[in-house]
This record gives C-alpha cells, structure tokens and sequence, in this order.
C-alpha cells in the first residue's frame, strides 16, 4: 500500500514530499487506534480513564510516545520507544565497544551495519516489551501507573492463554517492526527525519485533549492563564533550542605546488541544549525503575516489602512530592552533562581540527584545545539542563500549586514537538534554497 502510495506520488518535488510524510504521518494516528486481537475494548476505555485520573505512574510518560495507541493496546501500542531505547544503547555502546567505534569512522558502509544491528537490538526490546505489556494489563496496571501491583483490577486481556500472549506479542512487535520501516520511508522519501517525526505526531496529538480536560475539570479561569504560560514556554524553548556558542577555527595556508590552498575561517556550533530530550528519558526511566521493582516483592502484611512500596509510592510516584521533584531535577541534569560528553567528544574534536591544519585563534593545537573545548562544554551544558530539568518539573510545579493533572508531560511535548518542528523547517528552508526559492527562515 505505502508503495503504491510513493508510485502515486512520484515523489521528486517538495509538494510531493510534504504529501508523503503527512499520509505516513496519517496511517501511524490510525494504526494508534486499531486495538490488538483478544483485548477487550471496555477494559481499555476504563484502563485509560483510571491513566488519566491518575497523573502519575509510568503510564503517562510510555503513553506520550505512543500517541495514546499505548492506552488503547492498539497495534502500535508499543509507538518508536524500542527504536528510541536501542538507539541510545548503541549510541552508548560506541563509547565503550571498538568495533562499533570503527563502524562510525566508517561512513556510509559503518553507518548501513550500525543501523542494521539498531534493527536487531529494537527487535529484541519490542518483544520482551510487549511480553511485559501483556503481563501487566492482565494484571490491571500492574504498577504503571503506581500503587500496589494491581491497582485498578481491571482485565485488558480475559482470554490469558499461551497462544492468546504469543498473538499479542506477534502483533505488537509487527507494529513496532512496521513502524522503523514507516520512518525511514519518510527519511528516504519525504522530508524531515522519520522516527523524529512519528514522535512529533504522537505527542502534538494529545496537547489538545490535556487542554480540553483541563477546561473540563477547572473552567476557563485556569485554562486562560495556562495557555499564556505554554505561549511563554514556547517562545522559550524556541530561543533555547537555537541558542548556540560558535567557536571560530582558523586553517592555516599551505603552498602545493603553485596553489595556495587553506586561509579559510569557520566555526564549530556548541548547541546549548545539545543533548535535547534524552535526559528526561533517562531520568524518568531510572525514576520509575524502583517502583516497577517493588511490584515482585513480598506482599505480605507488616512485611519489609509492604514498607518499602510505601515508601517508593509516598515519593517516587506523587509528581508533587519535594523528593520527587529534587531528585528529578538531579538527575536530568547529571543526564544531560553525561550524555553530552558522548555526543560531542573534545579530544576526538581536537584531533580532528589538528589533522586538518586549524586551530582556534589563541588556542595551541593539541591537548591545550582540547581542555578549551572541555571547558566551554561544561559551562554551555549547565544553562541547558537547568532549562530541561525547568521544562520536565513544570508540570509538577502546576501540580503541587493548581492540582493539574492534565498537563501530565506537557512542557516535555513541547520540547519534543519544539525541536523536531525547528529541524523540520530547516529542512524545508533548504529544500526551497536548492531549488532557487526564496528561503522562509532568517
């Protein structure tokens, strides 16, 4: 069918492009509502009432990536969040493997083979993914969204037989399996970065139903100032999210022959918030890790594992808990510094400004540039997580202050949405300067 579709289109002008990418964009929203074989639709509809009265809980958070197919136990119910969670180990993984650091330094062939083990590592987290979704939706929650290990006793999955498992397990890897190849249609074909985009979709589709809710619980008394508040934070994370140190480089000139080649001038760009969203995954999974855990300990009365659930519930769960919002706080900071020191390494920076004839101006090449850029890095990375870990604790804050539940994970959707619209549109802007148009971006 998504064949066929690229045949219609013929896809080599941008029109055509921007076509594609939103009727795949299209298919991924209507395969978040089509519900896996053997789930019962009534049990679901509750499942996500109980999801949205909660406000905490694991739930909200798997759900913003999943564009509610997650609450639905939809065919796409599992959304791009293996593709992410791979993603992020082989990231990591280059680090400290050297084979796969030679694949980096590869190119294009390096790049094929990561890729394709990208794809078998997504495979393996989808199907112990969706083993552990089945699991914990027959079991009522089962602690997604907090409390004890069956906190809302409803039965998604009725019919729990090893065949009905190995059904939904089959289908929800499928959907994830057809979901990689979804986005990169879209990277090959249309325009943007594909999996960026599916996780753009997913979570600009549930801003609109947080509002709503909100305007139906507390009335427009709320909602007026609430969304001058996410106006602000909007102009915010734009400025953030384009706020960039240049570092100027200089190429020294070199005679070859009766040519002079080099004397050019340029900059590397250290993004403020170069490590984007990733912390706030990071923190939330490590945050939510305890109370998953504390769900197979002993649960007998008066037991050490009864007192050590109260206590992850009293503090790790309640979004409005001062232990909760500090702890946090911390650690999408110390995630966004870790995280940034994988994705821009200055001594593998320095290196490379050396072998190719430059250095920055009062900077000796070598060791010394490499110190420099350690020391502008960590000075950038700070304003940039004390934002991140502002946007992920605001709805916390409008928790603790206005009981808001609604609001869930509404400044983290903004920073996503944010970040994937700007390199979209960059995209786009030099998509129109190809083609001798007029660029729209200053």
């Amino acid at each position: 069918m998504l064949s066929s579709l690229w045949n219609m289109f013929r896809v080599s002008d941008l029109r055509n492009k921007i076509l594609f990418t939103l009727a795949i964009m299209a298919l991924y929203r209507f395969g978040s509502y089509i519900p896996a074989p053997g789930v019962d639709v009534d049990a679901v509809q509750s499942l996500r009432r109980q999801a949205e009265d909660a406000g905490g809980g694991v739930l909200p958070f798997l759900t913003l990536f999943s564009g509610r197919g997650l609450t639905n136990f939809a065919v796409f119910a599992l959304g791009i969040m293996p593709y992410i969670t791979s993603s992020i180990i082989m990231q990591i993984l280059t680090v400290v493997i050297p084979k796969l650091e030679e694949w980096q330094q590869q190119g294009a062939v390096g790049q094929r083979k990561t890729t394709q083990w990208t794809r078998y590592l997504t495979m393996a987290i989808a199907i112990l993914q969706s083993t552990a979704l089945a699991f914990l939706f027959h079991n009522g929650g089962g602690g997604l969204l907090g409390g004890a290990s069956n906190p809302t006793g409803i039965d998604v999955l009725p019919q729990f037989t090893p065949a009905r498992i190995l059904l939904v397990v089959l289908v929800l890897t499928a959907g994830t399996a057809l979901l990689m190849w979804m986005g990169e249609l879209i990277t090959q074909r249309g325009i943007g970065n594909g999996m960026s985009l599916l996780i753009f979709s997913s979570v600009v589709s549930g801003i609109p139903g947080q509002f709503a809710q909100i305007e139906a619980e507390k009335g427009w008394g709320l909602l007026v100032p609430l969304l001058f508040l996410f106006v602000a934070v909007l102009v915010g994370i734009v400025f953030v999210e384009n706020g960039q140190r240049r570092i100027p480089v200089q190429f020294a000139k070199r005679v070859v022959g009766r040519r002079m080649y080099g004397g050019q001038s340029t900059y590397i760009p250290l993004k403020v918030n170069q490590s984007g969203v990733i912390p706030i995954i990071f923190a939330s999974s490590v945050l939510y890790l305890p109370l998953l855990l504390t769900q197979v300990l002993p649960s007998g009365e008066g037991s050490w594992g009864v007192k050590a659930q109260q206590w992850v519930n009293d503090n790790l769960v309640q979004p409005d808990s001062i232990f909760y919002i500090l702890v946090y706080g911390l650690l999408i900071i110390g995630f966004a510094y870790f995280y940034t020191a994988i994705a821009f390494d200055p001594q593998k920076q320095a290196d490379t400004i050396r072998k190719q004839g430059g250095f920055i101006p009062g900077i000796r090449p070598g060791q010394q540039t490499q110190r420099y850029l350690g020391w502008l890095l960590a000075r950038i990375t700070l304003p940039g997580a004390l934002f991140v870990a502002a946007i992920a604790l605001l709805p916390s804050l409008l928790l603790a202050v206005a009981n808001v539940r609604a609001f869930a994970f509404g400044g983290t959707s903004i920073l996503i949405a944010v970040g994937v619209a700007l390199e979209t549109m960059k995209q786009i802007d030099s998509q129109l300067m190809m083609r001798n148009y007029e660029g729209f971006l200053q």
